[in-house]
């Protein structure tokens, strides 16, 4: 009777041809499934579950025209509508960051004390004390497109003058698009800019 050592040394050894077309065809099983089918079926769940985040999140104005995402911000520079958060990359979505300025990097610190000096200028019956800090300092991302809704309300009264809406019909429009903490629990309350100027502009023009 063959011991176990003698029947490991008689077997046949594989060859390096049959390597290869294990590898190969482990690859291109790997490569159907993960570049292929997996791609397409959850691409097609994703628009028949949720179409809108599949598509970007994109709003649009009444005549249908994409106006943007709620998912980025945008630099307003009109002073009658409501301002976003500051972003050192202009809200170019091709970009994310930010540049991580210290407390007394002297460009972060002159980039803060211009947004405050136009901030008096275009907003002087709200003292710079009020200033909510969200205003004035630049998110993670540097796309962020919310702002926490006291840096809205503190809006309100240069938005009142420009576009002759009534405070108190903004301060309602502000409370209308604040959006509640995730889950109840989780982050704080915001309100997505693009959505509330957006709300506004149909406000205007009534």
């Amino acid at each position: 009777m063959k011991n176990t050592n003698e029947e490991i040394t008689e077997q046949k050894p594989v060859s390096k041809g049959a390597y290869l077309f294990s590898v190969v065809r482990l690859s291109a099983i790997l490569i159907i499934l993960c570049g292929i089918v997996y791609p397409l079926a959850s691409t097609a769940l994703a628009q028949v579950l949720m179409p809108f985040q599949a598509n970007g999140s994109l709003l649009e104005n009444r005549e249908g025209k994409v106006i943007g995402s709620e998912l980025i911000g945008q630099n307003f520079r009109n002073p009658a509508l409501f301002y976003g958060r500051v972003s050192s990359i202009e809200y170019k979505a091709e970009a994310s960051g930010s540049n991580n300025y210290g407390p007394s990097n002297p460009d972060m610190l002159k980039r803060t004390s211009d947004f405050i000096a136009q901030w008096k200028i275009d907003n002087p019956d709200v003292p710079v004390h009020e200033l909510p800090i969200d205003l004035v300092t630049n998110s993670g991302s540097g796309l962020d497109p919310h702002i926490s809704p006291a840096a809205a309300r503190v809006q309100i009264p240069r938005i009142s003058g420009l576009t002759g809406v009534p405070s108190d019909t903004l301060k309602n429009l502000v409370k209308e698009h604040t959006e509640g903490r995730d889950l109840g629990l989780f982050g704080e309350e915001r309100v997505n800019v693009l959505k509330l100027n957006m709300a506004l502009l149909e406000l205007s023009a009534k």
